[in-house]
């Protein structure tokens, strides 16, 4: 049992890259779907779904940094093509989505895709004695229920 360049066991970083790529896939993902909503919204709640859509997409893009450079700190190599993140994500590609409601419910389901696999690797964190990793899934987790439950009670739910 091998000790990586920052003190970590060999074997858990890996685990624990690996799973930080399959949540970088599917961010990546949901960046490209929200993308997709910013640009095609139409309708009623047009200038309102804009504003919201561009302020999630350019979170996404700095959580997807952080997460590329948390596999780099843990020694290994983010993964950086479409084709990977189209074969590993959970979170389906979405094209075409003008209705305001339709993204939002997407948004809320991705979400949960989300957490759920952060939700995991702050376990495997845990277990790795990996502290950047766990406040980071920390971190992500608090703010997205909140981010969840805003967006669930714009739908009615």
């Amino acid at each position: 049992m091998g000790k990586n360049f920052i003190g970590l066991d060999t074997e858990k970083t890996a685990t624990l890259a690996d799973s930080l790529n399959d949540l970088l896939s599917n961010y990546q993902i949901f960046y490209m779907n929200v993308r997709g909503y910013h640009w095609n919204i139409k309708g009623d709640n047009f200038f309102e779904l804009h504003v919201k859509f561009e302020e999630l997409y350019d979170d996404l893009l700095l959580k997807i940094d952080e997460i590329a450079e948390r596999v780099l700190t843990l020694g290994h190599r983010p993964a950086h093509a479409y084709s990977t993140y189209i074969e590993r994500s959970e979170v389906p590609e979405r094209k075409d989505v003008s209705d305001g409601k339709d993204a939002m419910e997407n948004i809320v389901d991705s979400f949960a895709k989300l957490i759920g696999k952060q939700r995991e690797l702050l376990s495997l964190a845990g277990d790795a004695e990996d502290e950047g990793t766990v406040a980071l899934m920390s971190d992500y987790i608090s703010q997205q229920e909140k981010t969840v439950w805003m967006y669930r009670s714009y739908l009615g739910h």
